[in-house]
């Protein structure tokens, strides 16, 4: 019996030890600040009169990469700004591709769109202290950014080590729908407790096969405008990734805003009450984190199309002169702008290209992005229409022209069902059939991807 006894208790201890589960991923993370080093002109609020008046709270640009055991990668890239410039999003893509070897369909840049952030389009800067003077300095910053961006995928190709994915969600209760009855037959920018809302949050992690933290990738369907004053400031969603990163100090903390179009924080205007909700959020990502996560696995897949997603009747140059005189001056200088575009470019497009992006990250999660700020009816329709495990959807992302309505909204109208539209340079709003072309669009790039 002494003789067996080593014997025993050695298969018993091979028998007890832990199975360690090989990594299927390997993944990286990167961070850079963002902030103006000078005052600049703010994106946002078309009400504005002058520039910053200083930083409340740095700006950031973050980079994420994932690459399978194929060895194919999906880079994310978020920003604490308002949008994603076409030309930006144009721009990165190609280098990425070239100096990375990430294809154009496997990238996805989204902005939290908060409103304390520099104005980026040099075409959108109407109403200024000093036109041209903003203009250069979007310039100068855009073009600044675009290498950032670069750079930070760079960075995080190099950090990449074996890695572990996992993925959960938790319920946030910050936003509500922002379009109420006037009683009217309008609609008012005013909390809506009745309306719909998406306050899921859903959250990835990705770890390192020794438990390191890599990133905490998070998002949300939330305006990022608690704020309103004249700072630097990522808003709640700035807040949130500050309360995580210094929870998890290991990780970079990445904030992808969702479908927010008509959805708000609720109550606003301070930044005790942007700090507030920014932990109200970094709590509910924290309540996921100590879930049962699933865990990733399987190759990426990416599809990505521009469509030309179609205007309404074009308005002809004698309505535009007639518009020009509106006492209403927004309506009055959007027909000067639109005006000008026609003695600029020639005849009026009919359409617009517009992103749309389907990303399969393992064989369970489908991470949907879209352009523009999207209406929450997109996110709920498509997690119905969609039948994987994990269905995800972001706007934001990879341009953001303007609101995109569903139908419910285009035939309410109000503010995101088009009367938006006279703050840019777009001829008019979108076609009754915007909806049924990015949903077909999805559900078709979705097939592309199996």
């Amino acid at each position: 019996m002494k003789l067996w006894l080593p014997f025993l208790l050695a298969v018993f201890v091979i028998a007890a030890a832990p199975v360690v589960e090989k990594p299927a991923w390997k993944a990286g993370a990167a961070s850079a600040k963002i902030t103006p080093e000078k005052s600049m002109w703010m994106a946002g609020y078309a009400a504005r009169t002058k520039p910053s008046e200083g930083v409340e709270l740095d700006l950031f640009a973050k980079a994420f990469v994932l690459t399978d055991e194929a060895g194919a990668k999906f880079a994310l890239v978020t920003m604490d700004l308002i949008g994603v410039p076409r030309n930006l999003r144009l721009a990165v893509a190609e280098r990425v591709k070239k100096e990375h070897g990430i294809e154009p369909a496997n990238l996805a840049i989204n902005a939290s769109h908060t409103h304390s952030g520099p104005e980026l389009r040099t075409s959108r800067i109407h109403g200024a202290d000093d036109v041209a003077l903003r203009e250069k300095e979007a310039a100068e910053y855009t073009a600044k950014l675009e290498d950032t961006i670069v750079h930070l995928i760079g960075d995080a190709i190099q950090k990449s080590v074996s890695a572990h994915l996992d993925y959960s969600t938790a319920r946030c209760g910050v936003s509500m729908n922002r379009r109420t009855p006037d009683g009217k037959g309008g609609w008012s920018n005013f909390p809506n407790p009745n309306g719909p809302v998406d306050q899921t949050v859903p959250v990835l992690k990705a770890t390192s096969a020794e438990g390191k933290e890599i990133a905490i990738i998070f998002g949300y369907s939330c305006h990022c405008t608690t704020l309103g004053h004249q700072k630097f400031s990522g808003d709640y969603a700035g807040y949130a990734q500050q309360e995580l990163e210094k929870a998890h100090p290991d990780a970079v903390a990445m904030f992808a805003n969702g479908c927010s179009g008509d959805q708000n924080p609720y109550p606003r205007r301070t930044m005790e009450l942007a700090q507030t909700h920014g932990k109200s959020l970094a709590t509910s990502v924290e309540a996921a984190l100590t879930t049962n996560m699933r865990r990733l696995k399987g190759p990426i897949r990416a599809a990505y199309r521009e469509i030309p997603l179609a205007y309404d009747t074009l308005p002809t140059k004698e309505q535009l002169l007639e518009e020009q005189k509106s006492t209403d001056k927004w309506q009055a200088t959007h027909a000067t702008r639109v005006l000008q575009r026609i003695a600029d470019e020639g005849p009026l497009p009919t359409t617009y290209p517009y992103p749309v992006q389907v990303l399969r990250l393992g064989n369970d999660l489908t991470w949907v992005t879209l352009g523009g700020e999207v209406v929450v009816d997109y996110s709920l329709r498509l997690k119905q229409d969609i039948k994987d495990p994990i269905v995800w959807v972001s706007g934001y992302t990879n341009d953001v022209m303007a609101y995109i309505p569903s139908l419910r909204i285009w035939q309410e109208g109000g503010y995101e069902g088009g009367g938006a539209m006279i703050y840019g340079t777009h001829p008019t709003r979108w076609s009754d059939k915007t909806e049924e072309h990015i949903i077909s669009t999805v559900m078709e790039l979705r097939k592309a991807v199996e």
